[in-house]
């Protein structure tokens, strides 16, 4: 056992843990006494069990000696969740806290490793209703093998917020010889996607009652670090790896263009989206290109090994639909453009607006 699994050996604190006997939450329990710490310990703490997090220092600490064996680079991110409804087909706000930000830790190529959790709680928030989502992070931090460690807990007043936010921060270590990045995209190199796109946007409209029809779609909201952990064991030399969030599909490409002064051209044809997502689309008047993902992510590879990366792909659960949709072109025909089933060609620009506001 190294030095970083000690660390993270479960240990007991030697005293009875505190419990949070309200059905709400309220003004006290942000307010650095004993209500705050019974909501700490016995909501989080008892949650994400380890003894770093047990501790209750103001910080984490590690041993720097177990980073460096796993690679030569540390990979640091943070994102904020405020989807609204907090629950929804497929998910919820506290799965979306984990996955997202763990995506955001493997699109470099890093094995995720640690989470930090900071709640913005409204006042009069049921005590179930937290739990329900801190359930859902441990639940989603365990399939992904990541620990939280570290978090802070602010209550602001009633109206001051809406229910609930998370905002999650993430380290991972960047194994050596990986270097993925959006300016890397070269002539001929092939574009790939992990599966069905504008699941996650789709999945919000039915949770909002914006479609008025029942069409099944589930969120994708799923961590993907084994995923591109395989893709990485295939071909160490991905160029560009990104998770279509918000903006969707057309963003991450036009934001691949720009950055590596390329063109990408993709086939309508070869992309996977559900019937029902073209149908809420059509009722709606958006475009599935731009909708929102929480489970799926776009590589750009080396030509000659995209069949081995997605092999790869469609071995892991995340992976099983993987579809090569295209492929990068010369500068001088730089942007996106999407060769249609009519036979046409259409310029798939960056999006402006906002679809849908809130979905993560």
């Amino acid at each position: 056992m190294n030095s970083l699994e000690k660390t993270l050996a479960p240990a007991s604190t030697g005293r009875p843990r505190r419990s949070l006997r309200d059905s709400h939450i309220n003004l006290s329990h942000g307010s650095g006494g004993k209500a705050m710490r019974d909501l700490i310990e016995d909501v989080f703490v008892g949650a994400f069990e380890n003894p770093i997090l047990a501790a209750m220092e103001d910080q984490a600490v590690f041993p720097l000696a177990d980073f460096a064996r796993l690679g030569n680079r540390l990979a640091f991110t943070t994102d904020t969740f405020v989807v609204d409804p907090l629950f929804f087909p497929g998910g919820d706000i506290g799965t979306l806290a984990v996955a997202g930000t763990v995506n955001d830790l493997a699109m470099s190529g890093a094995v995720p490793l640690f989470l930090s959790c900071g709640m913005v709680i409204e006042e009069g928030l049921p005590t179930e209703v937290l739990r329900r989502a801190v359930a859902s992070m441990k639940a989603t931090a365990l399939e992904a093998c990541v620990t939280v460690v570290t978090g802070d807990t602010k209550v602001v007043g009633r109206g001051a917020a809406d229910k609930l936010f998370i905002n999650t921060a993430g380290i991972g270590v960047v194994p050596e010889g990986v270097n993925i990045s959006a300016r890397r995209a070269r002539p001929g190199d092939v574009v790939i996607v992990n599966g069905y796109l504008g699941d996650h946007g789709t999945a919000i409209l039915i949770a909002r009652n914006e479609l008025g029809v029942e069409c099944g779609v589930r969120s994708d909201c799923q961590p993907l670090g084994t995923l591109v952990a395989s893709m990485v064991a295939a071909c160490p030399d991905i160029h560009c790896l990104r998770d279509a969030t918000r903006g969707g599909l057309a963003t991450v490409l036009n934001e691949f263009a720009e950055s590596s002064n390329v063109g990408i051209r993709i086939r309508e044809s070869s992309l996977p989206i559900r019937e029902e997502v073209k149908g809420a689309c059509e009722i709606l008047g958006l475009d599935p290109l731009y909708l929102a993902n929480e489970g799926k992510l776009v590589a750009i590879v080396p030509a000659d090994r995209a069949e081995s990366v997605l092999a790869a792909m469609r071995s892991q659960p995340a992976g099983k639909h993987s579809a090569i949709i295209g492929e990068v072109t010369e500068a001088r025909s730089a942007g996106v453009i999407l060769h249609t089933t009519f036979g046409g060609d259409r310029v798939v620009d960056m999006l402006v607006g906002e679809q849908l506001p809130r979905i993560c």
